[in-house]
């Protein structure tokens, strides 16, 4: 711990660059995976707003267990099958992956394509599942 301060002291450029590459690593990484909601916010978007869930997780992943009323679109065929989420444009969309990750670029072409309401679920799959919140198989 002393060696390490003291390299701080003594290379105080170095640090400095370390700490702004990493904040702006954060900051951009934030920005490219969107809004995200609880599984808490989710469900009241659900039930208050008439929310839609979109799940982008492969066919096994959605076998096993996905959110009643989901609507699957896997993201290696979310550009082919964007028409398909036409009549949901006005709507709230949650979009739903396994951890949470690819969500983020889910959302990002759901807003290039012009749906406003899009937002990513934190943690995913893994995190509703944590939260015992209901699956349907």
């Amino acid at each position: 711990m002393e060696r390490l301060i003291e390299f701080a002291t003594q290379h105080y450029y170095l640090v400095a660059a370390w700490v702004i590459t990493l904040a702006l690593l954060l900051w951009t990484e934030k920005r490219k995976a969107g809004k995200s909601v609880s599984p808490a916010e989710a469900t009241r978007l659900i039930n208050k707003e008439d929310g839609v869930v979109l799940d982008i997780r492969q066919r096994k992943e959605w076998d096993s267990g996905h959110i009643a009323g989901a609507h699957h679109i896997p993201f290696a065929e979310l550009d082919r099958r964007l028409n398909e989420l036409e009549k949901f444009r006005d709507r709230p969309i949650i979009v739903v992956c396994n951890l949470g990750q690819i969500a983020g670029s889910a959302v990002k072409k759901l807003k290039a394509a012009g749906y406003d309401q899009v937002v990513r679920l934190s943690g995913g799959m893994t995190e509703w599942k944590a939260q015992n919140m209901p699956i349907v198989k």
